[in-house]
């Protein structure tokens, strides 16, 4: 019987082997062949469901087929068909003198105007955690119409680059092992997948390390209590033990109404239930507050999240979690930049300064490039000074900030992804 049973768990694990060579995928582009178990790609193919590979969202055109791999002069896409789960991506890049950035999914950073200094080829790698709509069958998540064209709901992973390097080849690899930190919020979370909305969400990815991928499930518009179905149902049917859950709420929450409503009620209630379920699956939950708007009087911030930053400190002490009081970070933030220089943290923008905007964008809530990446250095900053293991996944190389003495807008920049929409986020 004991080698019945010894048979079973070698074949089972034979079955997972081939399934995860399966699911390993390895691009080499360029005008000759260089690794063998690649596949090479000599031209500059268009994505098709059919080949499950290729150029994708009509960028092929873009792409310039050389020796040692592709060059674009504009943002292209490449996407690979492969099934959720968390994979490491290893990037080759060449060209002496050059830069690279690169996004994946609806775009999150990983790699920040990359410099090549030498003509060595340089590599790169980081980890992502893909997933899709389908909890179990017959059970979806509530996507939002304007979700539905997300690339990071669809059933394939899709890299953006954005740079003058050569592209010399791309490695995907599972690794479903590695620890996930999902992200439930509303839109100041969420991966923004249009310029030149961003938040903090997608900026976090650039600043942890390898051993772990990041899952952001934040969705704009919504608050605890549209969250509590479909929503963190999928959080919870994938969690793993050792995982993390980050909780921001509180913009929208502000808006719920009906009975038990409040920062006290329904928001208290749901936050606690979320908390109590995630530590029953071996996760850990995080509790961070909502960000600030941009509201001064004078020289200093208006509250406008009234009781609810407070809300959730007393949830984080009653259930023994950490918290990071983002809404206090901020605050001290925005000070320290005033009333015209924050304006550069958010989505604020004259007429015409993107394709197609015949209006001039105003916007308190939601932030551009620069903002997204300061909240998300704060966060890290906050993470530092707790005592949630969750530190231990920060970069080596990832900046110290002060939310005292935030940077100046000319100190980052960051090219445009390729999709615009004046539209706002849902939520304010």
């Amino acid at each position: 019987m004991y080698k019945i049973f010894q048979m079973l768990v070698l074949i089972v694990a034979s079955m997972q082997s081939i399934a995860s060579q399966t699911n390993t995928h390895y691009f080499d582009f360029g005008r000759k062949a260089t690794q063998a178990d690649a596949t090479f790609i000599a031209t500059a193919l268009p994505y098709t469901p059919a080949s499950g590979y290729g150029f994708d969202l009509g960028t092929a055109y873009r792409v310039a087929i050389q020796e040692e791999g592709f060059k674009a002069t504009m943002p292209v896409y490449f996407s690979v068909d492969l099934p959720e789960g968390n994979y490491k991506v290893t990037v080759t890049l060449s060209g002496k003198n050059t830069e690279m950035t690169v996004k994946a999914e609806s775009k999150r950073l990983f790699l920040a105007q990359e410099r090549i200094a030498s003509s060595k080829a340089a590599i790169q790698t980081f980890t992502l955690s893909l997933f899709n709509k389908t909890i179990e069958p017959g059970y979806d998540v509530g996507l939002k119409e304007r979700e539905l064209a997300k690339l990071d709901w669809d059933k394939k992973l899709t890299l953006e680059f954005l740079g003058s390097s050569t592209v010399q080849s791309i490695k995907i690899e599972p690794v479903n092992q590695t620890k996930t930190l999902f992200l439930a919020g509303d839109s100041t979370v969420t991966n923004q997948d249009v310029e030149p909305w961003a938040s903090w969400g997608q900026f976090i990815t650039a600043y942890l390390n390898e051993e772990i991928a990041v899952a952001n499930q934040a969705s704009s518009g919504a608050s605890l209590a549209s969250f509590r179905s479909s929503r963190i149902d999928k959080i919870l049917n994938q969690l793993k033990e050792g995982d993390f859950v980050v909780i921001e709420f509180g913009h929208n929450d502000e808006k719920v109404k009906g009975e038990g409503a409040g920062a006290y009620g329904l928001y208290t209630s749901i936050m606690t239930d979320f908390i109590k379920r995630i530590k029953e699956k071996g996760g850990t939950p995080i509790l961070i507050t909502p960000t600030q708007r941009r509201a001064f009087d004078g020289k200093k911030l208006k509250p406008t999240h009234g009781e609810f930053p407070d809300a959730m400190r007393k949830v984080a002490q009653n259930e023994a979690v950490a918290l990071i009081d983002l809404t206090k970070m901020t605050t001290k933030m925005y000070e320290a930049w005033g009333p015209q220089l924050s304006r550069k943290a958010f989505v604020q923008y004259a007429a015409n300064m993107f394709p197609g905007q015949r209006e001039a964008l105003e916007d308190n809530t939601h932030f551009s490039n620069f903002g997204a990446n300061e909240v998300a250095l704060a966060i890290l900053s906050g993470l530092r000074k707790s005592d949630s293991e969750l530190k231990n996944y920060i970069a080596k190389d990832a900046p110290s900030y002060d939310p005292d003495t935030p940077n100046l807008p000319e100190s980052y920049t960051l090219p445009y992804s390729s999709l615009f929409e004046s539209l706002k986020p849902d939520g304010n």
